[in-house]
């Protein structure tokens, strides 16, 4: 494995997974099928403050910067989603980022990385996509900064890996953490429409 090949190889191995999870359908699952502004708000502003802590976490262990940094922007993320709502309380650890806090190496958490940023950029393009339909460009906007962000992240994983990875093992066991990640995101997305007597399948 080498830096080139990460992503696509983790892109490829959850095409499917990740091609339902930038469905429109991903709201729907978020929101319990309440598509008010204020609900999906809501629940970005939840994914948000939940990503903050998870990197809070990882800095509070570990000399590297990059965590930090993480969390910094997860924070300001949060606080600028929130800033929409009139109030706002944190509501549980959703299961990615309960796995995403058990890591506890660099190598994994780079991989965690990886996937959570990969599953982040497709929630926020269907955040952006719903505020472009409802004709509110400046908060379309807000969630094209985030995606900007997170998708900055894929790269910011890699980095981390290409620095610490010692052989191929290691870029072994990081591929296998980040599709780990997108396969909870993903379980987790097709219970929640499973129980709502919705098919996850259809990726329109």
């Amino acid at each position: 494995m080498n830096v080139d090949d990460f992503v696509d190889s983790i892109r490829t191995a959850k095409s499917t997974e990740l091609d339902r999870l930038g469905s429109q359908q991903l709201l729907v699952a978020l929101t319990g099928a309440d598509l008010d502004p204020e609900v999906v708000l809501t629940a970005v502003a939840g994914s948000e403050h939940t990503a903050a802590e998870t990197f809070s976490e990882w800095a509070t262990d570990s000399e590297r910067k990059l965590f930090g940094r993480l969390a910094t922007q997860e924070r300001d993320h949060y606080e600028r989603v929130a800033a929409e709502l009139d109030t706002f309380e944190p509501d549980g650890v959703d299961p990615m980022h309960e796995r995403l806090r058990e890591l506890d190496d660099d190598v994994s958490r780079a991989g965690g990385l990886v996937g959570r940023s990969l599953v982040g950029d497709k929630t926020l393009l269907q955040v952006v996509n719903y505020f472009v339909n409802k004709a509110d460009e400046r908060r379309a906007d807000l969630f094209r900064d985030l995606r900007t962000d997170t998708k900055g992240n894929v790269e910011d994983g890699v980095s981390l890996l290409a620095d610490t990875c010692e052989g191929e093992a290691d870029w072994d066991y990081a591929r296998e953490i980040a599709e780990e990640i997108v396969q909870i995101a993903y379980d987790d997305y097709a219970d929640t429409l499973t129980g709502m007597g919705l098919d996850p399948k259809p990726i329109c």
